[in-house]
């Protein structure tokens, strides 16, 4: 038996699972789709049309979505030989990533669009469609495992490769998306040029085609310019630490904490050291800047915990990531209430509210829940003294 009903059994070899391949126009998803189809899977590409206003061409690396992107991963299902389809999801997309972006920043909290993506849209929107269908499973290209237990429940894990791993941004799949998910490329052990060779090798003309970067909605990687089109300019101060004005910006969504650069700070500080965004109040407009140091963070609360399997009962040491491309650190968590209470074993940097922060327990995923509030050390030295 599998732990949801209609959920493949992936202890079997997985042989004749219809399989719908979501293909974004690039060589990794691809290649995933290329093997779920020489694994003897019934498999149907779909390139989500996510953009109400797709550009012809892409700028450079950057951006997804185009009618370039289309027209490449369609070539791709025609060389694979499998049927193709374009989902228009653009008003969903819009409202569950875009302006989900937007609201948080304008909150003074910092998204991650990605992963906001991968629960809305990859692994519910088009999840729930594919299996209305009659679908098994959906595939895409990103660098992860599912292990299945001998009881049939699944684990969602990093890739073998932890140089491409990128099981941090599926931290927010729960049971039931698992059951469901497929990525053909996380159990290998190549780098990104044996992936392209392989791409050439199948006659695959994405081969070549350069990976998007930054935030697939933002083609210019203007961040802040994208911000003041929707929010528009709104003047404010740059204070310090003792509330002293230092500067002036145009809007305090263009900063996240930790931020050095682009602050435009009249005049430096007193110890000629560099100084980093500690705080954005979206209430009165003031953006407070100060000393690196400042930034050391030893505790956080996160809310909307998501599960990749059970919830965790009482306090438990694992380690955490904290951005898509961040390194691992130790931390002791438990879930009070509805809120994960996290502490670190030591200090960490540059961590702001609306991040998400995931749990692991070696390769396994526990979970991820969206940071609400930290805990400098700082403050709490100032409490003690």
């Amino acid at each position: 038996m599998t732990d949801f009903p209609g959920a493949p059994d992936l202890r079997a070899p997985r042989k004749g699972l219809r399989v719908l391949a979501a293909m974004s126009g690039g060589v990794d998803s691809a290649v995933a789709a290329a093997r779920a189809a020489e694994a003897g899977h019934d498999v149907t590409g779909v390139h989500l049309a996510l953009s109400a206003n797709p550009q012809s061409f892409r700028t450079g690396a950057r951006g997804c979505c185009t009618i370039e992107d289309s027209r490449d991963a369609r070539r791709a299902a025609d060389v694979i030989g499998i049927p193709f389809y374009c989902w228009d999801l653009a008003e969903r997309f819009r409202e569950d990533v875009v302006e989900d972006f937007v609201a948080e920043y304008e909150a003074g909290r910092t998204p991650n669009p990605c992963l906001r993506c991968n629960e809305k849209i990859k692994f519910a929107a088009l999840l729930d469609k594919a299996l209305a269908l009659g679908f098994d499973a959906v595939c895409t290209g990103h660098y992860a495992t599912v292990v299945v237990n001998e009881n049939g429940t699944r684990e969602l894990h990093r890739a073998s490769d932890m140089a491409k791993d990128q099981s941090y941004v599926l931290g927010v799949l729960d049971d039931r998306q698992l059951a469901h998910a497929m990525f053909p490329l996380g159990d290998t052990v190549t780098t990104k040029d044996e992936i392209r060779a392989e791409a050439e090798r199948r006659g695959l003309a994405v081969a070549k085609k350069p990976d998007s970067h930054d935030i697939c909605f933002i083609a210019d990687g203007d961040t802040r310019g994208f911000l003041a089109k929707r929010l528009g300019k709104a003047e404010g101060d740059i204070v310090d630490e003792t509330g002293a004005k230092v500067g002036t910006h145009e809007g305090a969504y263009g900063f996240t904490i930790g931020q050095r650069k682009g602050l435009r700070i009249g005049h430096p500080a007193a110890d000629g050291k560099p100084r980093y965004v500690l705080d954005i109040s979206p209430v009165n407009n003031t953006v407070t800047v100060g000393p690196v140091e400042a930034l050391d963070v030893i505790a956080l609360t996160a809310i909307r915990p998501r599960w990749c399997g059970v919830a965790p009962e009482g306090s438990g040491t694992y380690t955490a990531q904290l951005r898509a491309h961040g390194g691992e650190t130790e931390v002791t968590a438990e879930l009070v209430g509805d809120e994960l209470q996290v502490t670190f074993t030591e200090p960490v940097r540059g961590v702001a509210p609306g991040q998400a922060i995931v749990l692991y327990d070696g390769t396994r995923v526990v979970g991820s829940a969206t940071i609400a509030t930290t805990e400098r050390a700082a403050a709490q030295a100032a409490q003690s003294a």
